[in-house]
């Protein structure tokens, strides 16, 4: 044996053990990188258990008065929307918690784990800073592994809070809040497992977290399919990630062995992760870079065009989804008329009561849906956050192209998507409607009264535009104001909310079409508003320095 053998054997055992060194230094780092968004995420959690728990019995009185809200979700749009519907022959506040809300719940969980594990692996490899971890004394496999342990402490909290919650604070069964709470960390964890995947396919970590939330929409479309066809669901259910917690049946059968399927997925899933982790060179990825044109197309050329291109995947993945969502709630309105005689007095005080609780159903879901679409907008301006702390802003602005310039085409794409949504989302929700309905005037009626919304959507457009103006690094703050007018639009009728915190959210002026009547008045102050607010954020970004950080 050669010298030159034995030192490459002595290497490579030397590598091998040390492949794991530093692990425990590096959770301990990103747990305290993290000290602001785990517990946001966790605690999260915790206050929707604390939220429901407090909400349903003023949503429906007693346990009997849950009959008729549970005729809506046995009929298959509604198990489209909730589940396999398991508890609602005979509901109880407990199942209604666990097999109305679950889902969601489950989603939730997932998207925490998604953008956990982007955030620690692929977009420190992106910015360069894990190559200066690794310099130190640190294992090739220690940031995957202190990524995953992150992840698992994380889901675990969030199973804990949740069950304390449901035991401490609602007083629900311990073995039917245990099963829940443990579906909703084995789900998160599961979808960490397909993020760490995912992570090592693309170089980038908006295309990771893109590729991870398609395998999500795909789980829930899969789940989707199958839970329509049956209550219970059917072999199609079983195919979801996101089924699995969900035939655990809380408090009704209380499975255990549903999650080992979503363990077994998260060990293998996280197995194949660190595989082709370390089967890759650092920054590297499995699916090669697509090479682009050699000469870029005209539109490239012009700030407005290159924003367009910026921001056109997002806007195609919002969009459809909007449409998606908005047929299934248009075609909701069979079932809503259906039991609109059993419904809890709260539907009437939500949707407008009386005769036209139809017309205050679909109201109510022009505004859901601008809930949906500010949300967009606020991940949107994030993006060009991301622009600049990458450094790609500052290329832009060494040309002849002015501060004012490109904010102002990214925001007029921004603001331009907003309508094309809302005219999306209402079109589609005529569609459901008037298929279920036989009513044609849905289709004219329902685009009206989500466009009436857009005005409210500029708003929060222009709040996180004043944010990045001044304070670039608080644009995250924006969602509050989507999480505000969701709670108040929404929950104010269950928590008895003061008229004057309710009319506080952007989105309560505008008149509730089609229940009422087109306001005019509305929609100029919102306009106006928007842009007063907005034209305070283009001074302010005019006049501070680039945030790198």
């Amino acid at each position: 044996m050669t010298t030159a053998t034995v030192e490459r054997a002595a290497t490579a055992t030397a590598t091998s053990g040390s492949r794991f060194t530093g692990v425990g230094t590096l959770v301990r780092f990103l747990l305290r990188r993290d000290r602001i968004k785990l517990p946001a995420w966790t605690g999260g959690l915790g206050l929707f258990v604390l939220y429901l728990a407090a909400a349903l019995p003023n949503f429906a009185g007693t346990e009997e008065d849950l009959r008729g809200a549970a005729q809506l979700f046995n009929d298959p749009v509604g198990r489209l929307m909730i589940g396999p519907g398991y508890g609602f022959d005979d509901p109880t506040f407990e199942r209604f918690v666990a097999n109305g809300y679950g889902l969601y719940f489950a989603l939730l969980a997932a998207l925490m784990s998604i953008l956990l594990v982007v955030r620690h692996t692929r977009l420190e490899e992106q910015t360069g800073r894990a190559e200066l971890v690794r310099a130190d004394r640190v294992g090739r496999s220690a940031p995957l592994t202190a990524t995953v342990l992150v992840a698992v402490i994380t889901n675990v909290v969030g199973g804990l809070l949740v069950f304390v919650m449901l035991v401490g604070y609602a007083g629900f069964a311990v073995q039917g809040s245990l099963v829940f709470a443990a579906a909703i960390a084995a789900t998160g964890l599961a979808f960490a497992g397909v993020t760490t995947i995912t992570v090592q396919l693309s170089q980038y970590a908006r295309a990771a977290a893109g590729m991870a939330g398609g395998a999500l929409g795909l789980a829930y479309l899969l789940r989707a399919g199958g839970d329509m066809g049956a209550q219970g669901g059917t072999g199609l259910s079983w195919t979801s990630p996101l089924a699995w917690p969900q035939q655990t049946a809380p408090f009704v059968l209380d499975r255990w062995w549903p999650l080992a399927l979503s363990l077994g997925f998260a060990v293998v899933t996280t197995a194949t992760g660190f595989v082709l982790s370390e089967r890759r060179d650092l920054g590297a990825s499995w699916l090669a870079t697509r090479p682009g044109s050699a000469e870029g197309t005209e539109s490239l050329g012009t700030p407005l065009g290159l924003a367009l291109r910026l921001q056109r995947s997002g806007i195609l993945g919002w969009g459809i989804s909007l449409a998606i969502g908005g047929l299934a709630f248009g075609a909701y309105a069979d079932a809503m008329l259906d039991a609109f005689g059993e419904l809890p007095d709260v539907y009437a005080e939500l949707f407008g009561g009386g005769d036209q609780l139809l017309a205050g159903y679909l109201a109510y879901m022009a505004v859901f849906m601008a809930y949906l679409v500010a949300a967009f907008a606020v991940t949107a301006v994030q993006g060009l956050r991301s622009e600049e702390t990458g450094g790609r802003l500052e290329p832009v602005l060494a040309t002849p192209v002015g501060r004012w310039t490109w904010l102002g085409s990214n925001l007029a794409v921004i603001a331009g998507a907003v309508v094309v949504m809302m005219a999306v989302a209402g079109f589609f929700s005529g569609v459901g409607a008037a298929l279920v309905t036989g009513d044609v005037r849905h289709l004219w009626e329902l685009t009206v009264a989500h466009l009436n919304q857009v005005p409210a959507v500029w708003v929060v457009l222009a709040m996180a535009t004043l944010l990045f103006g001044v304070l670039p690094r608080a644009v995250p703050a924006a969602w509050a104001l989507v999480a505000f007018g969701l709670i108040a639009g929404t929950f104010g009728p269950l928590l008895d909310l003061p008229e004057a915190v309710l009319d506080l959210s952007p989105f309560a002026p505008a008149a509730a079409m089609p229940l009422e009547g087109f306001r005019f008045a509305p929609v100029l102050v919102l306009t106006l508003l928007a842009a007063g607010i907005a034209a305070v954020g283009f001074l302010a970004f005019r006049r501070r320095d680039l945030d790198l950080t």
